[in-house]
């Protein structure tokens, strides 16, 4: 039994060894250029709210109620669609598969209006099967995909939140 171990220990360790020589690292806590943050339109749809939910003690983000000169960053979503759309039936022409798809736009700026990332869309599409019989069913599959493909999109804003760089904002004057 200690034989085992010892060699999974050096399975495990080699492994690791392996992993860290080419370059391999897994992704720590993120870290920002700012400290505040206001997300518009707030309270916003569903993926604001886990968005706002996510930055946890890192980054302070802005209540309703204080105004927006307060932050040091404002992430406008402009859009978060969320869209079905058929993708094949069978010969009676009935539904067998569906692609559902969350469309987000936004931008990063200023308060003052400085741009820090131009309007910018990330797409999340999943497909799923459909069968009449199991209709419940599906719709709940239907909830946890979109579930799924929300929360991947706040990993990748906050992901582009945290390449965004204060010191190159340009004023909003020098840009017209």
């Amino acid at each position: 039994m200690q034989r085992r171990s010892v060699v999974t220990l050096m399975g495990q360790v080699g492994l690791a060894g392996l992993l860290g020589g080419c370059g391999f690292k897994l992704r720590g806590p993120q870290n920002y250029t700012f400290q505040t943050i206001a997300i518009m339109p707030n309270p916003g749809g569903p993926l604001a709210v886990e968005l706002r939910r996510s930055f946890g003690n890192t980054v302070r983000v802005l209540p309703l109620n204080e105004p927006l000169a307060n932050a040091q960053v404002v992430l406008d979503i402009l859009q978060e669609l969320r869209e079905k759309t058929v993708v094949s039936t069978n010969s009676s022409g009935q539904v067998r598969e569906f692609q559902l798809r969350i469309r987000v736009r936004f931008r990063v700026r200023t308060p003052q209006g400085a741009e820090l990332t131009p309007d910018t869309e990330i797409l999340q599409q999943r497909d799923i099967s459909f069968n009449e019989s199991a209709v419940l069913a599906k719709e709940a599959e239907e909830g946890l995909l979109y579930r799924d493909m929300q929360s991947d999109i706040v990993q990748q804003l906050m992901r582009r939140l945290a390449k965004v760089n204060l010191n190159n904002a340009a004023s909003p004057e020098s840009t017209r």
